[in-house]
């Protein structure tokens, strides 16, 4: 790890901390309080996303749907109007509304051709981002004179990633550059997960093979076509069993590369130095294991 012991955690002059777990059990809610507490840069890895990577993807989308207007696309056609998306740490919806979901077009859906390769275009995105971590560790410290680093992470990490695999590139520069802070939940939250994503479901990024078992398993369930799925049902119905997907491979990255907080924990932080004693104390649980 890249702190030996809870002391030099305690004692290190620069503290550079990834968060990473499923969405909603409270990175960002962490990074948000330490970075207005003064001292920590906060690298949001689906901001960097949404502007780097896949920004044109997202604008071209928007413009290809108001191309289909017959006013809108004379004032674009002329260059008299400009769209591009109003992207934030508060609102990453422009990146989860580019990726869709599968599914009955009149409905909203796309064909899973198209999901496919924006699912695609997604990872590839993230793990650009993901490997970005260490220039902005630099770029943190050396432009702006940040002495703490934060790299708050999406959910969906752990789909590109092989956790048992010693040599696997992005975790291990991640781990060189960051100590990797696992936030888990137990199944008090992933009920309340669930039940927040019934409610109001949002597209999602997939390990293609998961993607490809869950979805020939809800058409055979079902007995339906690929223009017959309700999308949001599908992805209601997908949610639980992400869960239980990303699981074992946040476990298996938290044993091999990094702590483990969890997010009862995590809600109990009220400054930078709660955050300081948590972390010092899941070092020292990882180092009596």
């Amino acid at each position: 790890m890249l702190y030996s012991s809870a002391q030099n955690w305690r004692d290190a002059p620069r503290k550079r901390v990834l968060f990473f777990g499923m969405s909603g059990l409270g990175k960002t809610h962490l990074s948000q309080m330490l970075r207005a507490a003064g001292g920590w840069f906060h690298y949001s890895i689906d901001y960097r996303i949404g502007t780097r990577y896949m920004g044109e993807y997202i604008a071209d989308n928007a413009k290809a749907e108001a191309m289909k207007v017959p006013f809108l696309r004379e004032l674009l056609l002329s260059d008299s109007i400009y769209i591009g998306s109003n992207l934030s740490f508060e609102n990453l919806t422009p990146v989860s509304a580019y990726l869709g979901k599968p599914g009955n077009p009149s409905l909203g859906g796309l064909p899973m051709t198209e999901y496919r390769r924006r699912q695609e275009q997604f990872r590839m995105a993230e793990v650009h981002a993901l490997l970005d971590t260490e220039y902005f560790i630099d770029r943190a410290d050396r432009l702006y004179g940040y002495p703490h680093f934060i790299c708050d992470t999406g959910g969906s990490i752990c789909e590109w990633v092989d956790p048992e695999n010693p040599d696997d590139p992005v975790l291990r520069d991640l781990a060189g550059n960051t100590l990797m802070i696992w936030i888990r939940g137990d199944e008090a939250h992933s009920a309340e997960l669930v039940r927040r994503f019934d409610k109001a479901p949002k597209p999602m990024s997939y390990q293609s093979e998961f993607l490809e078992r869950v979805w020939s398993e809800y058409l055979s369930e079902n007995n339906i076509l690929e223009t017959d799925v309700d999308p949001d049902g599908f992805i209601r119905w997908t949610y639980a069993r992400a869960l239980a997907h990303r699981q074992p491979r946040y476990e298996a990255m938290a044993r091999n590369w990094g702590v483990t907080v969890t997010a009862d924990e995590v809600s109990g932080v009220r400054d930078a130095g709660d955050f300081e004693d948590l972390i010092a104390g899941a070092i020292d649980a990882r180092i009596r294991a």
